[in-house]
């Protein structure tokens, strides 16, 4: 009798496995859907974009001078060619003082 009770635990033991198993397999069967996929992107974007706003808000609260030159460097570099323009428009009247030359081919 020995032999079967073995037998009848083994068989118990490959039931419970494979139940386990199949349990696991539907698991991430489930979980590698595309719009279960889809939903953790977004969720993965979300809470990184909120933790670097705060990461840069608590940066701004303790640096606000530091930050204001920074914005104003950047604000400077992507304006350079409009400024550069006003700049050299405002050159040119003042060295040439002659109210007939224009600054522009259509008098």
């Amino acid at each position: 009798m020995k032999r079967e009770e073995a037998y009848r635990d083994a068989v118990a033991r490959a039931d419970a496995c494979k139940t386990a198993f199949m349990a696991s397999a539907l698991a991430a069967k489930a979980r590698i859907t595309p719009a279960r996929l889809k939903q953790d992107a977004k969720g993965k974007a979300t809470e990184t974009l909120l933790d670097g706003t705060a990461y840069a808000a608590a940066k701004v609260r303790q640096r606000p001078a530091a930050t204001a030159a920074a914005i104003g460097a950047l604000a400077l570099y992507l304006l350079r060619r409009p400024l550069g323009t006003l700049f050299q428009r405002i050159y040119v009247r003042t060295r040439n003082r002659t109210e007939e030359t224009s600054e522009t081919e259509d008098g």
